[in-house]
């Protein structure tokens, strides 16, 4: 399968670097972007080719990966005059309703991913398919398996999934930061605390899908000791502030 990019940015990057990177990947991948530096960059990085404009893209595609800003959808549907192969939607706060809109008649699959695709370790949520064959969406959940979990929902959930799962990773690099910053201050070099917090952090993540939370809370912290000392200044706190950035995240997308 030959798959197009509509724009070269973040996320579009980590997907197809993260198909690049392994086995199982799409036949080619096609990239067009508003900024053409950015579109030939990222063909090199992950081998792939570009085009000028998104019909050429479009004509070469099997299917066009819409990595838009969502106000961009209605410019990019008149540029192609609402025709392509097939969709598959990146667009945050944009439901499959109002892409079958602007492409009638198109086979689409809305689907949201976290930066984590890079390295094959990501989240990618999706909607039920509009007017899409079977075999073909099988065969782009197929491709999206390549880049880490694939989780199906209703899309009335699609915008609280992207709330906890997508901006997550900004959340838990920003708790990276703080900890490796309070290893430097006891004296560890630089590279030493950031290497024993991403240890420490994919260590974790590897045992919540064996554990709950609380159980690995109550595992780590003997009572009296210096890590129950350590949650006592979290507790409640930063509970409390990730919960609010999760709603405060919906209040944008909605």
């Amino acid at each position: 399968m030959k798959v197009g990019f509509a724009g070269a940015g973040n996320m579009a990057g980590a997907m197809a670097r993260g198909w690049a990177s392994g086995p199982g990947g799409p036949e080619a991948m096609l990239f067009c972007d508003i900024d053409a530096d950015r579109a030939a960059a990222l063909a090199a990085q992950a081998g792939g080719g570009t085009r000028d404009t998104l019909r050429e893209l479009t004509v070469d595609s099997d299917v066009v990966v819409l990595a838009v800003k969502p106000t961009a959808l209605e410019a990019v549907a008149d540029e192609l005059e609402g025709k392509a192969p097939a969709l598959l939607s990146l667009l945050g706060v944009t439901p499959i309703a109002r892409i079958a809109e602007a492409f009638p008649g198109v086979p689409v699959l809305r689907v949201m991913p976290n930066q984590p695709v890079e390295v094959r370790r990501g989240v990618l949520c999706h909607a039920p398919a509009h007017e899409m064959p079977d075999d073909l969406r099988d065969e782009l959940l197929r491709l999206l398996g390549a880049l880490g979990e694939v989780v199906a929902l209703g899309e009335e959930q699609i915008d609280a999934a992207m709330a906890i799962m997508s901006s997550s990773p900004a959340y838990i690099a920003l708790v990276a930061e703080a900890l490796a910053r309070g290893g430097r201050s006891e004296g560890l070099e630089p590279a030493v605390a950031d290497r024993l917090v991403s240890g420490a952090l994919a260590g974790t993540a590897a045992l919540l899908r064996e554990r709950d939370p609380e159980t690995i809370r109550a595992a780590v912290a003997s009572p009296g000791g210096a890590t129950e000392a350590g949650l006592t200044q979290l507790e409640g706190v930063v509970e409390e502030a990730f919960v609010r950035a999760v709603n405060v995240s919906l209040e944008r997308f909605r």
